[in-house]
């Protein structure tokens, strides 16, 4: 039997193909991170301290806006680094680390989505019973099933990957450590662990997604029922966000995980593991924040209150320098010097 050596470290390849424009492709993926940090945190900052948006449904928008904050910083920050130096390595421990702490907030998320459909369908299909049904105490379990979903279904793929033996090669194909780019740097047989990803995926992607379907179904069904159409538009407008959500989310995630990643589709895979990874949780927080009038009075709200700070903090504590104000565009979501 020969001796076979453990890696300690993997390798990171990221995007060799795109090499020559690294330099943009960091600048835009970290303008994209920052804002995704920013739009995130304000969701999170609103619900907390704005009387109007303590309900359910803004609550479950604010678990979605933390898995999307701490998947993204789980990944993020070393692939800008992968991108800029064109690979970098990384020990095999923090890999499969990160391997399940992406696994975790995926894995929430997706049952966070599903909740958030029952949310919707119970103040739809029973609005007369939706506050005695939807409680503090139901909403509460309801996040921390969520989470203990995440944490515990995650475990068995990276306790299972761990035990196998990696004797190299150490580059992997990818800019983080994903199940199947790990798994190729195997010299054990990896069948189990595909045969735990597949069930795994089952029960997190299309169990959820079927309850979705479900709940949209008998909502659909309601909202055609209602005579007037204005009351039609504005029982959809209450779970139009959810769904745009739901729909861009899981359809990434299904078309990632259906293309295969080896061969020529291996850029493919990678791309779109990008989108889900940077740019959903970036405009999952907009499209809630675009379609949701309650929303949009908190940010109005809010704006003003920075505008008095910046005028007070103007006049009381800095030289005077010609008449400046702090205003908040609604349309663009950016503050300006005017």
């Amino acid at each position: 039997m020969t001796n076979q050596t453990m890696i300690d470290e993997v390798f990171l390849v990221g995007f060799p193909n795109l090499s020559s424009f690294r330099i943009l492709i960091f600048i835009k993926i970290l303008g994209i991170y920052i804002m995704t940090l920013f739009v995130n945190v304000l969701i999170v900052v609103l619900v907390i301290f704005s009387k109007t948006l303590h309900f359910p449904m803004y609550f479950f928008i604010t678990q979605v806006s933390i898995c999307d904050l701490l998947m993204t910083t789980d990944i993020v920050p070393k692939m800008l680094s992968i991108i800029l130096y064109e690979g970098s390595s990384m020990s095999f421990k923090s890999c499969i680390v990160q391997l399940y702490l992406f696994g975790v907030f995926v894995i929430s998320e997706c049952f966070l989505l599903t909740v958030m459909s029952y949310d919707r369908y119970l103040a739809i299909c029973s609005p007369l019973h939706y506050h005695s049904i939807m409680d503090s105490m139901l909403c509460l379990k309801l996040i921390i099933l969520s989470w203990f979903l995440g944490f515990t279904l995650m475990l068995v793929t990276p306790i299972t990957t761990a035990t196998l033996h990696f004797c190299g090669p150490d580059h992997i194909d990818h800019f983080f450590c994903d199940v199947a780019p790990l798994l190729e740097l195997s010299c054990s047989d990896t069948s189990i662990v595909e045969i735990e990803t597949v069930f795994l995926c089952g029960a997190i992607v299309l169990i959820p997604c079927i309850l979705v379907m479900i709940s949209y179904i008998y909502i659909v069904h309601t909202i055609v029922r209602i005579p007037s159409i204005s009351g039609r538009q504005k029982a959809f407008s209450t779970c139009s966000s959810h769904l745009a959500v739901v729909s861009i989310y899981y359809g990434s995630l299904f078309c990632t995980y259906a293309i295969q990643t080896k061969g020529k589709s291996a850029f493919l895979g990678k791309i779109m593991c990008l989108f889900y990874t940077v740019i959903t949780p970036f405009i999952n927080p907009i499209i809630y924040t675009l379609r949701n009038k309650d929303i949009k009075e908190a940010v109005r709200k809010y704006g003003k209150i920075l505008e008095l700070w910046a005028r007070f903090t103007k006049c009381h504590f800095l030289p005077e320098e010609g008449p400046t104000s702090l205003r908040f565009n609604i349309t663009s979501n950016r503050f300006t010097v005017q």
